[in-house]
């Protein structure tokens, strides 16, 4: 797995434990190193070390709660016992891995930090009955320094905690935005493949009812329109292989063509008007509009006259033949509304005295980008 395609928390977790585990450890042996008189006070001080590592370990992992039942018991033993042996640094096992542990409990936090704070004091000040060293040198050393550091290391990992759960929240979401990528690839391919094939199908369909009238009367005619259905199924082929390897981008004037040649092959009469040229950043998003209404006409209105009407970054369509009442709700539409809000245009459809116009907008190529 890369680096890029690793997950943040796992190259936390990583950097973590090759970052502290071994200060810890080397800490955690200097300890042991500096205050065991004995081998078996040795042994006894080293198990709060290692439950220290193995509490930080499972931390990292994001599991430290499964351990810290155990570790703690082991370093709130260790505690007394060092406050017993005279080992003032024995407090080391119990605030790392109370630090650790406290801020992710699931809820009682702040009691518990408490808690964690005042055990450590108390077992520290019992050193008040088990020697007669000074007083208030006892207060210091084994009182206020070890409840000190315990509260300020604890005081840090709280913030620590909230910083891994951002990171844990922006892989989320991360995570969503990928699956919403791959969504919206899904919606587009689709809706291509409709455009693709559901022009095809419509032209197959009216010639070869063509085709089939003609049999018998005219021959060589129906003998082409058979012909042109077999190259217009070969090159349906081609466009579905080049969406396939996402190699096919539309043209406006292919569009036109192929849309003037459904019409006239359902005896619709087609206009075409240009206001300007069109921008060539904006032919592909103008023949997507053309494409899906061109298809919309043909399944959803009796039409006998369609006028296209083309500016520098906009395209009108208007036919007859649209029923009355409301405006209809088509699937097509939505589809097509979307892809035009995509390419940061608008899309207008409206219904009057039997006409139905169709009709989007595009913002030149070079201001969409100032944007």
């Amino acid at each position: 797995m890369s680096e890029e395609m690793e997950p943040a928390r796992e190259r936390l977790r990583r950097l973590n434990i090759t970052m502290f585990l071994p200060v810890l450890a080397i800490a955690g042996t200097m300890a042991v190193a500096k205050d065991a008189r004995t081998w078996w006070a040795a042994i006894v001080l080293s198990a709060g070390v290692i439950a220290s590592m193995v509490a930080f370990t499972r931390w990292a992992a994001g599991e430290v709660l499964r351990v810290a039942v155990p570790c703690l018991a082991v370093t709130a033993l260790v505690w007394p016992f060092g406050v017993a042996v005279g080992s003032s640094t024995a407090f080391f096992g119990i605030m790392s891995v109370g630090s650790h542990v406290v801020p992710q409990l699931p809820r009682h936090r702040v009691v518990a930090a408490i808690g964690l704070v005042v055990f450590v004091a108390l077992a520290g000040a019992s050193r008040l009955l088990l020697s007669g060293e000074d007083v208030g040198d006892v207060l210091f050393r084994w009182v206020l320094v070890p409840a000190g550091t315990t509260v300020v290391l604890t005081g840090l990992m709280f913030p620590n905690k909230r910083f891994y759960d951002l990171v844990a929240e922006l892989e989320e979401a991360r995570e969503r935005a990928a699956e919403l990528a791959v969504i919206r690839e899904r919606v587009r391919f689709a809706g291509d493949l409709h455009d693709i094939q559901g022009h095809t199908l419509h032209v197959v369909k009216l010639k070869a009812a063509l085709a089939r009238k003609l049999v018998d009367s005219d021959t060589e005619r129906a003998k082409q329109e058979l012909g042109e259905i077999h190259a217009l199924v070969a090159d349906t082929i081609t466009q579905t292989k080049e969406l396939a390897y996402a190699q096919r981008r539309l043209n406006l004037s292919a569009e036109l063509e192929n849309a003037r040649n459904l019409f006239e092959a359902a005896d619709i009469r087609v206009r075409v008007n240009r206001e300007a040229d069109v921008d060539p950043g904006a032919g592909e998003l103008l023949g997507q509009v053309l494409r899906e209404t061109t298809t919309n006409i043909l399944r959803h209105a009796q039409a006998t006259r369609v006028r296209i009407t083309l500016g520098e970054t906009s395209i009108s369509i208007v036919n007859d033949g649209a029923a009355g009442g409301p405006l209809p709700r088509l699937r097509g539409l939505a589809a097509l509304e979307q892809r035009v809000t995509a390419g940061g245009g608008a899309l207008e459809v409206g219904q009057d005295d039997g006409q139905f116009r169709t009709a989007a907008v595009f913002p030149l190529p070079g201001r969409q980008e100032a944007r």
